[in-house]
């Protein structure tokens, strides 16, 4: 899996929040970290204690470095940036049953945008599975020579 690179210079202004969302009662915004216990939990048991390990970085940002999507108060997708890497978006993921409703489009986009505010002029993201989605929402190319990145040598998984 390749990393991409987004131009954030390039990145076009387009509403994040859909209207739909507000119909669902859908919100997406940066973490509080009085959530930190609860976002991680989610993460962990959604996706795995390897992206609750990278996203519990995001925490220890100012600001903190991840979105949230809830629905009703319920934790349904998430998305960090400067979590594995400095400059890296990820990493992210949306609740099985809430795909294809926009949120993962919504939680990219807030983090590039505020990767922007913060002064970057790219960002990174690192080991694309889905290069279609990035490159349709945000311009994503592909960085050639950019695989396994920086996920080599990785430690074996313990049970």
């Amino acid at each position: 899996m390749s990393d991409m690179l987004v131009k954030l210079y390039d990145l076009q202004k387009v509403a994040t929040l859909d209207k739909n969302f507000k119909d669902r009662e859908i919100l997406v915004r940066v973490a509080m970290a009085y959530e930190k216990h609860d976002v991680i939990e989610w993460i962990s048991n959604s996706f795995g204690k390897e992206w609750a390990s990278e996203c519990s970085v995001a925490f220890s940002r100012q600001p903190i470095s991840c979105f949230i999507a809830t629905e009703r108060g319920e934790i349904i997708g998430f998305a960090g940036y400067d979590c594995t890497c400095k400059n890296f978006f990820g990493p992210t993921g949306v609740a099985e049953d809430k795909r294809r409703l926009g949120i993962g489009r919504s939680l990219l986009l807030s983090c590039l945008y505020a990767m922007k505010a913060n002064g970057y002029a790219y960002a990174i993201i690192g080991g694309v599975s889905s290069s279609d989605f990035y490159y349709k929402v945000a311009g994503a190319t592909i960085i050639e020579g950019s695989s396994p990145g920086i996920y080599r040598d990785r430690l074996k998984k313990t049970e």
